[in-house]
């Protein structure tokens, strides 16, 4: 198990940040490594997403994706037809991923499922032989993100989680510069997700399931209930049945690298509050609006989220993580990041002056999946290996846990459990509809 109160797999893992940055050259030459050697893929889930994976995947030379999956026709069709434009060539279709994985020809899968749906068929690709590129986060529970460590490790596979954040060379340069003790000490670390462009969604009532659609199999291990549009494709994401609202979207990427800077990875507790503030009255369960306060010992880390307003701190920037520390603060978000110099405070170091922006080249995605198929050939740990994935997974799920149950709680990692108290440990568990079942590891 990686959470742990000893840290020293997760301080091997990111080890220094002068070693993450080093790996660059491997990243950026992905495809060299038996240049020859054709990667035989296949995506399962071809919306939005798992589509834009599969269009990095396919800029680089001797990949083919040989079939898509989708158990709704309609994207399936569209997709299949997008894909044999770009490659001349027709993939297999499916509407059931265990088809797809019977395909021996196949080496690798991309699931671009809801998050209900990445444990079990990342486990049965593995399964079957596959290696596995998963969209975050890695799973629905933490119940799942145990599981899909000790299924990785049993079958001994090449497993990259979709936080492409960590191929991305501004975000490892940022904290470089961090753990280089440039800001003096860090007390503080604020992530946040101002999701300005997103709409209230209107209350509907529930209605037939669309033509094309196999509504059982997407509702899969998740409880039965009728069909609402509400739910389905994009909107799933702010139904707790399914996923984890804002939290589990933008966190994992976020919260990641708040970890990965300060090199600490294990709270002491957690708290959260929030609620339905923007739009009370809407079809979302989820918070639209939430803080959550994770306890270090000797720092706090502060997610922040609201949907509908951008908001102006940090130059307005929509989201990213800053580094508050005694001589000043890094921020940093997808465009880059920079450094506002202490100098009112009685923390400020003479001599210490803003850093202007440092640009991020925008190719995070692309050398992402070049990392992995560049492992696939080497056999070598990708960039963002499962026990990463499933770590940020489970610490963003927390935030969420405590904010369901409307009070602290605190993590024993040496257990792997919350602190005598059932009533958290019972949201940690997957609770699996018939015939569903976690996989047997």
């Amino acid at each position: 198990m990686i959470m742990t109160n000893d840290r020293r797999t997760f301080i091997k893992q990111s080890a220094t940040v002068a070693a993450a940055v080093s790996i660059f050259p491997t990243i950026m030459n992905a495809g060299c490594v038996g240049a020859n050697e054709k990667v035989v893929i296949a995506l399962i889930g071809c919306n939005n997403q798992g589509w834009t994976n599969l269009v990095s995947f396919m800029k680089l030379p001797n990949v083919e994706c040989a079939a898509l999956c989708d158990v709704d026709q309609n994207v399936l069709n569209k997709r299949a037809a997008e894909l044999e434009k770009m490659t001349g060539k027709k993939p297999a279709l499916y509407s059931d991923f265990r088809k797809v994985l019977e395909q021996k020809d196949i080496d690798a899968v991309i699931i671009g499922t809801p998050d209900h749906w990445h444990c079990i068929p990342m486990i049965y690709a593995m399964e079957a032989g596959k290696d596995v590129y998963c969209e975050k986060p890695l799973g629905y529970t933490i119940e799942e993100c145990n599981l899909m460590v000790k299924a990785t490790k049993r079958y001994d596979k090449v497993v990259q989680v979709g936080q492409w954040q960590r191929s991305d060379p501004h975000w490892l340069s940022a904290v470089k510069y961090i753990q280089s003790g440039n800001l003096g000490r860090v007390r503080s670390v604020r992530a946040w997700s101002y999701v300005g462009w997103k709409k209230s969604i209107p209350v509907v009532a529930d209605g037939p399931v669309p033509a094309g659609v196999d509504y059982d199999m997407w509702l899969g291990p998740r409880p039965e209930r009728a069909f609402n549009s509400n739910r389905f494709h994009a909107s799933w994401r702010w139904y707790w049945d399914y996923a984890g609202g804002v939290m589990t979207d933008w966190g994992v990427h976020l919260l990641d690298y708040a970890l990965f800077g300060m090199n600490q990875y294990v709270p002491k507790a957690i708290s959260s509050s929030g609620g339905k503030y923007a739009f009370p009255t809407d079809a979302m369960e989820t918070p639209d609006t939430m803080m959550a306060m994770y306890d270090f010992g000797d720092f706090g880390i502060l997610w922040d989220h609201t949907i509908g307003i951008y908001g102006a701190q940090f130059k307005r920037r929509g989201h990213g993580v800053a580094f508050v520390g005694e001589y000043g603060t890094l921020i940093v978000d997808r465009a880059g990041w920079e450094v506002m110099a202490e100098n009112k405070s009685t923390s400020a170091k003479e001599g210490f002056a803003d850093m202007p922006i440092q640009k991020g080249t925008g190719t995070g995605l692309d050398l992402h999946v070049a990392n992995f198929i560049d492992c696939i050939k080497t056999r070598n740990k990708p960039i963002c290996d499962v026990e990463t994935g499933a770590h940020i997974a489970r610490f963003s799920q927390m935030g969420n846990i405590a904010f369901r149950l409307g009070r602290k709680i605190v993590w024993d990692g040496e257990k792997q459990e919350f602190l005598n108290d059932p009533e958290a440990n019972a949201l940690t568990k997957a609770n699996y509809r018939a015939p569903w079942s976690l996989p047997k590891i």
